[in-house]
């Protein structure tokens, strides 16, 4: 791949090699637990022991391991862009075409876990306790940064009819009013929010399941975090787009003309 690099530079190899190295651990330190679950049956550590890592240095180690791999290769596919991406122009676009990476990621990790607790159940009959719960619990995160995601590319629900008519000083004027109505919606869920966050944080409130997951102590803590991330990212496209020249929208500009050509070229193979 030779695609220009939107802002890792010269820097891009380094985190390649980091990003490899980081995969190859994480893959054996896997595949060693995997093995040690095969021949040590229930002593062994299981996916109970990866929500409570405490008292236990090869799962803190796993869940370290795996927090790194995954930060790396979301830093390092942030450095491409597809064809209907916007290039990062604002002070925050950085953090959010990471964030969407990571997403990216964690989708395909759900596909992994319900590809396993299907063949588990429907194959070998020994269904899991926490293949629904882990899956809700990552789509939740992806959920969150697709929001993030959106803000940065400015693909998110706008109405642009009245928008395309008005001067240019009228447009900026809409567009200050709409960032101060997120930034105060934002205000207003963290004040209300944070101390119901915190309790559940900081006693790492469980699902109240089977496998018992600290699903409300994290995401409620997520929630407020990425909000205001997403809060930030619309400051940033406020700030990235004030000396912009106005623009008119249409509904081709949702047609993706390279996609289109991929799929006539493909059609015209078969």
């Amino acid at each position: 791949m030779t695609q220009e690099s939107l802002w890792l530079g010269s820097y891009r190899k380094p985190i390649r090699s980091a990003m490899i190295a980081s995969i190859i651990f994480t893959s054996a330190l896997f595949g060693w637990l995997v093995v040690n679950r095969l021949l040590f049956g229930d002593d062994a550590i299981g996916m109970h022991e990866m929500i409570r890592p405490a008292g236990s240095p090869m799962v803190q180690l796993m869940l370290v391991s795996l927090s790194i791999t995954l930060l790396i290769g979301s830093i390092y596919l942030s450095d491409w862009a597809v064809s209907i991406e916007s290039k990062p122009d604002g002070v925050f676009d950085v953090i959010s075409l990471v964030a969407s990476r990571l997403a990216m990621i964690a989708t395909t990790f759900i596909v992994l876990v319900m590809f396993y607790e299907v063949v588990s159940r429907y194959v070998f009959s020994k269904p899991t306790l926490w293949a629904n719960e882990l899956s809700l619990w990552i789509a939740s995160f992806v959920f969150l940064f697709a929001g993030q995601y959106a803000m940065q590319q400015r693909c998110h629900i706008r109405i642009y009819i009245i928008y395309d008519m008005f001067p240019r000083w009228l447009q900026k004027t809409s567009d200050v009013i709409s960032t101060s109505l997120i930034c105060v919606f934002t205000f207003a869920l963290i004040w209300g929010g944070y101390n119901d966050a915190m309790r559940r944080m900081l006693r790492m409130e469980t699902f109240g399941t089977a496998w018992d997951p600290p699903l409300p102590g994290t995401l409620k803590p997520a929630i407020l975090i990425i909000i205001l991330a997403v809060t930030i990212q619309a400051v940033s496209n406020l700030i990235a787009d004030w000396n912009k020249e106005p623009g008119e929208h249409s509904p081709a500009d949702d047609i993706d003309a390279t996609e289109i050509e991929k799929i006539k070229k493909t059609l015209g193979e078969v």
